[in-house]
């Protein structure tokens, strides 16, 4: 566990505890390691391991390397997300957002890109293409009834709720 201590004009204002877990990582690639790039980032940078750029052409995809390989513990997933830059600014984002890496799974780390936009766009080699947070779950036992509890909202489904 970290604790961080914020101090304001040499009084502490706010304390935050936050869980930090190890994580075995292999990197076989040139890139440094995936890191939070603030103190407040949530997620982590991951980068493209590619010898030489890939132009994604309009509503194209691709399968991006990382050269990144990690070994979750048991109770945490690792879920690959699109950077809101790459997004906004050239139509580039994570085609299975989440995408989901489980404790169990060895493999190298890739992305699947799509660029929704009208104009291609070059990954470069080592370029900034996705985030990706550790986040811990829970896993659920179903219990199979006859009738489940009355809420508000009933079976309404998409759009029930309204506009406004």
């Amino acid at each position: 566990m970290i604790i961080l201590l914020y101090l304001s004009n040499f009084a502490i204002s706010k304390l935050i505890i936050m869980e930090q877990i190890k994580v075995n990582i292999i990197n076989s690639s040139t890139n440094p390691l995936p890191a939070y790039e603030t103190g407040g980032s949530a997620g982590m940078d991951l980068r493209a391991a590619l010898s030489e750029p890939v132009v994604l052409q309009p509503l194209q995809r691709a399968m991006i390397p990382t050269g990144i390989r990690i070994a979750l513990p048991e109770g945490y997933e690792c879920q690959i997300r699109p950077r809101s830059g790459l997004a906004a600014k050239h139509g580039i984002t994570v085609l299975n957002t989440p995408g989901t890496i489980d404790a169990d799974y060895r493999g190298e780390i890739k992305v699947i890109l799509v660029n929704l936009s009208d104009e291609p766009f070059t990954i470069n080699p080592g370029e900034r293409i996705c985030q990706m947070v550790i986040s811990q779950y829970t896993r659920a036992e179903w219990v199979e009834v006859d009738l489940l509890d009355d809420t508000e909202r009933g079976s309404g489904g998409f759009g029930h709720t309204g506009l406004k």
